[in-house]
């Protein structure tokens, strides 16, 4: 026994309140950890062909409790701010490369993003596309798929300060 505050606590009740500080911690740091997951932020693509940095794409909430990404810098070596998506087929067709939204519709499912659109303003396709964070919330793993998302390609992008 042990007296705190002019009071006798057993040891029992010494060990239940070094367990409810040592919760309230680790429940501080989970909230941290569950912060750093987000894939809300910039984020670094990467060039499949050369494997050198591509763009800035800027996640952020659509106001509808999904994720939306557009592109906000172009970082190739013949990245000119006037590209325009001549490949799309969409709405987007022969717009601004530099601002536009390539990313919609991304809902949380479990661990991860679903449920939404990702555009290859290269080729002017559509995917499917599947995202989570790897590495604390450093790295990002975008799919894009057609069907299923066996049947789909993946890149990890490098999130910026």
């Amino acid at each position: 026994m042990n007296r705190i505050d002019g009071r006798t606590i057993s040891f029992a009740a010494r060990a239940a309140r070094q367990l409810a500080l040592a919760g309230a911690l680790l429940g501080g740091i989970a909230a941290a950890h569950a912060q750093d997951s987000s894939p809300v932020g910039v984020w670094q693509t990467i060039d499949d062909h050369t494997g050198q940095p591509k763009a800035l794409v800027q996640i952020s909430d659509d106001g509808s409790g999904g994720l939306s990404g557009k592109v906000i810098k172009g970082l190739g070596p013949n990245d000119q701010p006037d590209r325009r998506c001549t490949a799309c087929t969409d709405s987007r067709k022969d717009q601004l490369i530099l601002g536009m939204t390539i990313i919609d519709s991304m809902k949380k499912a479990g661990n991860e993003y679903d449920g939404g659109h990702i555009l290859d303003p290269e080729n002017g396709k559509i995917y499917s596309c599947k995202m989570h964070t790897e590495d604390g919330g450093q790295k990002l793993v975008v799919r894009g798929y057609l069907g299923i998302a066996l049947l789909g390609r993946s890149q990890t992008w490098v999130r910026q300060q």
